[in-house]
Order: C-alpha cells, then structure tokens, then sequence
C-alpha cells in the first residue's frame, strides 16, 4: 500500500481525528456485536500509546440527518471505556460547542468520542464546511481507519482529508487493503473464489474482475438461479434477474474463453412459493412475514435443472456442498463473499455453513467478506481458521471489482 499509515507521523501531544467505523448492531440500547469496535481498537491503543489526543467520530444505522436517540454512538462510548480501560469522553454533537469543550479538554493519551456524523444533514453531502468543522477540531491530523465507509464520499471520510496537513490510514485500514489488494494482485494458485448472495447484479464487477485472475467461481445464493436459468434450466419460482440473464451467458462465455471454471448447484434445498404477500406491509414488515413463512414450510431436495413450479430455491443441496468441499480442497487461495442460502432460516443456513467448513479445512490463505458469511463463521467459532476476515461489506465489493475508494484515495501518499 503505498498511502501513508499512523506510523508515518508524529502524533505525540497532537489532537487526531479517527474515523472510525462504530456502525454496531443495537437492541434494547445494548451492543449485540462489537467486533467493529474491536477491530479499531489497534490503532486507537497505538495513538494512546504514543502521546495524541484522540479524537474518534463515526456513523451509526441511517438517521437521514437527524438527531434519533436509538442512533447515539453514547453506549460506543462505554463500550470503549470498558475494552481501553480508561473514561472515554463523549461529545453529545458532532463539531457544536460539546465537541469544542470535549476535544479542547483532553491530555496526551486521552480519548473522547463525537456524536454520530450523520445526525448531522451534511455529513452525506460531503459538505466541505463540515469537513472544515471537523478537521478544525483536529491539530491537522486525520487518521481513516474506516474499511467499511471507504466507498463513501462523505464529510468525514474524504472531504476532510484536503483540510488536514496530514491523512493517514489506520492499522485496519492499511489490513484491508493489503489482504484485498494483495490477494488480487499475487494470489497463490489455484485461486478458487466463492460467491453468493442474493443478486447477480452486486456481483458482476466482482465476477468480471476475477476472471483473469482465479482458477475457478463457486457459485450459490440467490444469484445462481440467474445462472441457472441463463443455461435453459427449469428454476420454478426462484429468485432471478430476468434483465441480467443475457449478462450471465456473457460471463460464462468469458469464463470458458479465459479457462476458468464455474461451478453451478447440482442440487438445491426448495421449498414453496410465497403466493399471499400483504401489499399494506413495509419492505421490513415483508421479509420478516416471509421468513416466518419459510420458517413453516416444508422443504426438499431437487435437482437444480429441474426445480418445480411453485416452489423456489433457498440454499445449494448436499451434493452440490459436497461439490465445492472438493474444489476448495487442494485451492492455495481463497476468496468467499456472500451466503449461499437464505442463512436467516436455520434450515436453509446449512450450504454456507458447509463452506465454512470446507473453507476452514483447507491450508489456503482465506480471505472472507459479508455480513452473512462472517456470521456463519462465528456461529461455527472458525474465527481462528481465516486467514483475514474483512469488516467491509460495500468496501469489499467495490475493491474487488477494481474500483477506486474515495476513502483511500484522499490519504497521503507515501
């Protein structure tokens, strides 16, 4: 990575701005989940380390520039109280007269936490005088350590960068890139990729980008069936992209053309079509509603070419688990992005969890991404068996579809 890092500046009694991404599942006002945190506590524990004053902000869930309680980064701040073993100062806005008071207050190796930036309208806009506001609070020094938010052109993850003397990545930012980056770029062979989730569209950058790079795709979810039915297979209901089916036919025409290998469900886990939705519902009211139908239904395995009318594909079958487990077996490099299932459902959760373990197996170096599939991983306790997880979800995506971040671009080259 040739942008400057945390290590390349003197921060030593320096008031330093930390983007971080804090944006942790909440119930009840309670953290369910900070590995977020924790994988920003590095370079927060690095800066404390060496004498700045720290100055962490971030998002949390989608306020639409608008001060909402459930959206308050305060039990971020207790939680990091807790895990720095030290009082973590909160500021109740994000540059007003509390972020002032707070940021103005601290010593060397104290820390204070800004409220949610997106509790402000032009966070989103990536409004310059915000990003002023906020570098402003800083001593010039703005450190992003936002793997997650690096796609984003936002006031806080780009436009203040330009108002800094000084922007550097954090330790995670700089793992990312480099586990993401590297692997693309000198990937032990064979390279096997394994994709999932629900459409083809978010994936067809991806998949284009790798072509001439992995040896195979391993291909489930939701998006197989766009493939599936490109390829002139009966898929009953299951979910498809009518509009990208002549897209699928190009990318295994591409595939073929550069000798990589896809590989397509052989089998799959049905069950039946949803006929009754109540229009009256929200999107959230509907999938919690299907889920529940799901949950109810009965369910079989079906030849994947041969799915019957009236019902829909909702996980890869045993055989097909079977299928990848060898693929993946002799493969040096690994990338996973996405479920392979709908991993909501604990009976249809079982073809990702299966590639998590058949993942896990292996001696490749195993890079994963995606909320879902990272899930799975925890669930199992595989954790130690991944050589990185990454905390970036759009991140990732864009990355590997060869995109520039607008995150990482605005940092200062070495």
């Amino acid at each position: 990575m040739n942008k400057k890092t945390v290590k390349d500046v003197d921060v030593k009694g320096k008031k330093v701005l930390v983007r971080c991404d804090f944006n942790v599942p909440l119930k009840d006002g309670k953290i369910t989940d900070n590995t977020r945190i924790t994988a920003a506590l590095p370079t927060i524990k690095y800066l404390m380390d060496n004498g700045a004053k720290v100055i962490l902000c971030s998002h949390l869930g989608r306020p639409k520039g608008e001060v909402k309680e459930e959206f308050s980064l305060k039990p971020v701040a207790e939680e990091l109280t807790d895990l720095l073993d030290t009082d973590v100062k909160f500021a109740a806005d994000t540059t007003g007269d509390s972020a002032k008071s707070v940021t103005a207050s601290l010593n060397d190796g104290d820390v204070a936490l800004l409220e949610n930036v997106r509790f402000d309208p032009r966070e989103e806009k990536n409004d310059d005088t915000l990003a002023m506001e906020l570098a402003d609070l800083s001593d010039g020094i703005y450190v992003n350590d936002a793997f997650g938010t690096a796609h984003r052109a936002h006031s806080s993850t780009e436009g203040v960068a330009h108002h800094v003397d000084e922007a550097v990545a954090g330790f995670l930012m700089e793992k990312e890139i480099t586990f993401l980056n590297g692997t693309l770029e000198h990937p032990k062979k064979p390279f096997v990729a394994v994709l999932g989730g629900a459409k083809v569209s978010d994936k067809i950058g991806v998949i284009e980008n790798l072509l001439d790079k992995v040896d195979e795709i391993l291909i489930g979810g939701g998006m197989a069936y766009t493939f599936l039915k490109a390829k002139g297979y009966e898929i009953g209901g299951s979910l498809c992209e009518n509009d990208k089916i002549e897209e699928a036919k190009t990318i295994m025409n591409k595939a073929k053309e550069a000798g990589v290998k896809i590989v397509l469900p052989k089998d799959t886990v049905v069950a039946p079509v949803q006929e009754e939705v109540d229009d009256t519902l929200d999107k959230k009211a509907k999938q919690k509603a299907f889920f529940d139908f799901l949950e109810k239904s009965p369910d079989k395995v079906v030849d994947s070419d041969k799915i019957p009318e009236g019902w829909q594909g909702c996980d890869i079958g045993p055989r097909t688990s079977r299928e990848f487990a060898e693929e993946l077996k002799d493969a040096k490099t690994i990338l996973w992005n996405g479920p392979l299932g709908i991993c909501e459902i604990n009976k249809f959760s079982r073809g990702t969890e299966n590639a998590a373990e058949s993942i896990a197996a292996t001696k490749a170096t195993s890079i994963v991404g995606g909320g879902d599939s990272v899930a799975a991983i925890k669930k199992l306790g595989l954790e130690d068996n991944f050589t990185h997880i990454s905390t970036g979800g759009g991140a990732s995506l864009e990355l590997l579809e060869g995109k520039a971040l607008p995150g990482l671009v605005c940092l200062s080259d070495k």
